[in-house]
């Protein structure tokens, strides 16, 4: 942060630890509500997601962070932050690095347009084929084609699944569902899909838009789907504009996309944009 020309504002619980937490509940849930509600302080990057940040949805103060808006910013677990500020605060967050994450030049240079630049961003993954005729990586993969526009929300596949049923999950009815995740074998995210589409999540999106699914291989067993079969079972029907392989998730160049922000995205094309500005 630093090195982007910012002064670092460190909470005072940062150095804490409960068994694999970071802190109590309530320590943890103060910094956030002190960070908010600092005058001083403009954006929040979390260190690192981890495990637990659900555990301090209940303690924290969303009339007092609608009225003190700023960024946040963090993956993985942070999605509970994010869904959460979403939905009880109607505050915009953004999904994206993680402090302790790789700050390479495709991240710093994100950072850079969408907080020093606020920049209407389109989000279109690099392509690099190198000495072979087509890329190898980062390709986009469409579901269904089309265009859709909606508001942005989700996340990680695992934290967001474990919302259904509390009050912290946002109302997705016409927005657009983006999902990552890491180190979950095909079978868990057939289930937690399955989770999604019982509690009517998926019937009511406009647009899905899938990330990485890191080290998301089958284990020892009688057979598995893959990953992207699981993915045409329950979203090719739904009919609407799906794309898969977004750079977004648990890799080292991934995008910072706004969670709550309204985008359009190009199943054909793999890409989408933001179509206004963020923040307040």
């Amino acid at each position: 942060m630093q090195a982007l020309g910012l002064k670092v504002k460190l909470g005072p619980h940062l150095a804490s630890r409960r068994g694999h937490l970071a802190g109590t509940d309530a320590e943890r849930a103060g910094d956030l509500d002190a960070m908010f509600a600092d005058r001083e302080v403009k954006a929040i990057v979390c260190v690192r997601g981890g495990s637990g940040a659900a555990r301090l949805l209940p303690l924290l103060d969303y009339a007092m962070i609608r009225r003190n808006p700023k960024a946040l910013l963090g993956y993985s677990d942070i999605t509970a932050l994010h869904s959460a500020l979403l939905s009880q605060a109607g505050l915009v967050s953004f999904h994206g690095p993680i402090g302790s994450g790789s700050w390479n030049s495709f991240n710093a240079d994100q950072f850079r347009r969408m907080f020093f630049g606020r920049e209407l961003m389109e989000y279109r993954n690099l392509s690099d084929p190198g000495d072979e005729l087509v890329p190898r990586e980062n390709r986009t993969m469409s579901i269904r084609g089309g265009i859709a526009r909606g508001e942005l929300a989700g996340g990680n596949l695992s934290v967001l699944s474990a919302l259904v049923g509390s009050r912290y999950l946002p109302d997705f009815g016409g927005k657009i569902l983006f999902l990552e995740d890491v180190g979950e074998a095909p079978y868990r995210i057939d289930r937690m899909l399955t989770t999604l589409k019982l509690a009517g999540v998926l019937d009511r999106i406009t647009g899905f838009i899938f990330g990485q699914c890191s080290e998301c291989t089958p284990g020892d067993g009688f057979g598995s789907l893959t990953v992207p079969q699981i993915l045409e079972d329950f979203i090719g029907p739904l009919d609407i504009p799906a794309y898969r392989g977004a750079m977004i998730g648990h890799i080292r160049r991934q995008f910072i996309v706004p969670v709550g922000g309204r985008v359009e995205m190009d199943a054909d094309a793999g890409t989408f944009r933001m179509l206004e500005g963020v923040f307040q």
